[in-house]
């Protein structure tokens, strides 16, 4: 059976692999989108749904799960393959040319370029060190807020200084019996504008605090915390902890493509280029000079991506797209 040869995979089906694929389906290119997870959306969906986004430009807030949806929309206009729940395990460029990928599943994809959207790639979310924590996992200990039902009327502990941290904390103040949350510093790393709204908020915060364990029987019921000056404990009735230290991601795999790595991210010139010609990046897997690890910049890039990778393929091509207003739709 002859080979499927598609002009672009996009790799990653985050934001910006999404949007990527939007621009390519404009620029008529025959692509598909390939994803480890088993729904659209990267990290969005798999950990911030019910977060709300302010700073995607049009929208003066929207949901994580708002955003992929219309996202979703958007993409599927050009009816693009779409394969979730496999990882690209190896790719091979042949002599003609051709990008070899084959997956986790065994399965083989065949394209002329490639934009890699993987965000910050396999993430997991890094665990608080106390094994006691484990047992408790799902069962109140959490590191994300999937859905707000469960947390109606309930008492929630969240526990970090970033952004995440503190949108749960607001999200969930206004349904909760009692948010409290706990920060080792006294300083956020958070948005000036979240930190502000965090103060005025009724949340009970508790600076140079954190988690030493939870306790309860068959779910969490309390939770032990220690401010880390005096080591002084105290202990919290809850019936979640919420957990925000930051995500572990390996990128190292990419090495074994041929792609250079900076400080586990990939260096890209101004046209999205790595240092495989065919293969470009965008969002937050990539640096360059003055790199802004947001949303709205990863649109940006991903189109950039997708219009180079319609040169490269064809040079007869211009990266200019034209406005999509001029088209029929």
């Amino acid at each position: 059976m002859a080979e499927d040869v598609f002009d672009l995979v996009i790799i990653g089906a985050g934001p910006t692999g999404m949007f990527g694929g939007f621009y390519a389906g404009l620029r008529g290119m025959k692509f598909k989108i390939i994803d480890s997870m088993e729904a659209l959306g990267g990290q969005v969906s798999a950990m911030y749904p019910e977060k709300d986004i302010f700073d995607v430009a049009g929208f003066p807030r929207v949901s994580g799960k708002r955003l992929v949806a219309d996202l979703e929309e958007q993409l599927t206009r050009f009816k693009p393959e779409v394969i979730l729940g496999e990882k690209v395990a190896k790719v091979n460029r042949r002599m003609d040319n051709v990008f070899e990928l084959t997956t986790d599943k065994g399965g083989k994809h065949f394209c002329k370029a490639i934009v890699l959207a993987l965000g910050m790639g396999s993430f997991t979310p890094k665990k608080h060190p106390n094994p006691e924590l484990a047992p408790y996992e799902g069962k109140g200990v959490q590191y994300g807020v999937l859905s707000m039902d469960p947390f109606k009327g309930k008492r929630t502990l969240v526990v970090g200084g970033g952004d995440s941290a503190l949108d749960w904390a607001l999200m969930l103040e206004p349904i909760c019996d009692k948010v409290t949350l706990i920060h080792r510093r006294d300083e956020f790393r958070a948005h000036e504008a979240s930190v502000k709204k965090l103060k005025a908020s009724k949340v009970d915060i508790k600076l140079w605090y954190e988690l030493k364990t939870v306790r309860g029987k068959d779910k969490v019921q309390e939770a032990v915390i220690y401010e880390n000056h005096t080591m002084a404990e105290e202990a919290l009735p809850v019936d979640f902890v919420v957990l925000n230290f930051g995500f572990q991601a390996s990128l190292t795999f990419l090495k074994d493509w041929g792609l250079t790595l900076e400080k586990n991210k990939i260096p890209v010139n101004q046209k999205m280029e790595t240092n495989v010609p065919g293969i470009y990046a965008a969002g937050d897997i990539v640096t360059h000079p003055g790199k802004l690890d947001l949303i709205a910049t990863g649109f940006a890039e991903g189109a950039t991506a997708v219009n180079f990778a319609k040169t490269y393929i064809n040079p007869n091509e211009k990266a200019e797209p034209g406005h999509s207003s001029n088209l029929k739709w």
